[in-house]
């Protein structure tokens, strides 16, 4: 059994984001759910594109995962913590969200 995901409250993200604090924010939703709105810092690689795509990311940082409504982040962030990254998955996704979009 895989230790517990962490987690993050959009709120607490948004205060890390708007206190410049390290952290890499991934999103995993589909190409159309992001054209409707992402938070301005996040990263946009799909779920089904992490197996392929983790190596290029740098296993020292402080990770992310948003989704719509943090299901799929949670496979994400699963995925990534047993590859050794440090990873949150974002609570309740884009639909709690309430910072700044783009």
């Amino acid at each position: 059994m895989a230790d517990e995901i962490q987690i993050i409250q959009p709120k607490q993200l948004e205060n890390m984001l708007n206190n410049k604090e390290d952290v890499c924010v991934i999103d995993v939703r589909e190409d159309e759910e992001v054209q409707a709105g992402k938070i301005p810092e996040a990263m946009h690689i799909r779920l089904s594109e992490i197996p392929e795509k983790y190596q290029d990311l740098d296993n020292g940082k402080n990770y992310v995962m948003v989704c719509r409504s943090g299901r799929r982040s949670e496979k994400a962030a699963e995925f990534l913590q047993d590859k050794g990254f440090k990873v949150k998955n974002m609570v309740g996704g884009m639909i709690k969200w309430q910072g700044n979009v783009e």
